[in-house]
């Protein structure tokens, strides 16, 4: 899958693997960072937990919902979850990307938790 092909995509499928190898499809908010895929979640999500097992990833591009098209391309990658000192980079990405929306999701989420963000950030790297 080429970066221009992701560029004009709003969302995509990240699949993770559970550790007895069953697929997980998730469409998740990215953005790209150089050479690198980047994806915001909830740092309590399972795609966190399956990645810690696994790096292992698919990454397809879908819609909202999660739904891919027929014959849409797919890419397998390696995943890494980033350090605290790289979520300020990968916010100001996501805000770029969804504008309002991004922060929609981002400031209730963070002011339920007494100001602490509730979200890690995922690099793939294919």
């Amino acid at each position: 899958m080429r970066t221009e092909e992701l560029r004009r995509r709003r969302y995509v499928s990240l699949t993770t693997y559970r550790k007895n190898g069953t697929p997980v499809a998730t469409p998740v908010w990215f953005a790209l960072d150089g050479e690198e895929l980047v994806v915001w979640t909830r740092s309590d999500s399972w795609k966190v937990k399956r990645l810690r097992n696994d790096p292992r990833v698919v990454v397809t591009p879908c819609d909202a919902r999660g739904r891919i098209a027929p014959g849409a391309p797919s890419a397998e990658g390696t995943a890494r979850l980033m350090a605290a000192s790289e979520m300020r980079a990968l916010r100001r990405l996501l805000l770029r990307k969804y504008t309002w929306q991004f922060w929609l999701v981002d400031i209730p989420a963070t002011i339920a938790r007494g100001g602490k963000r509730p979200h890690t950030g995922i690099a793939v790297t294919f």
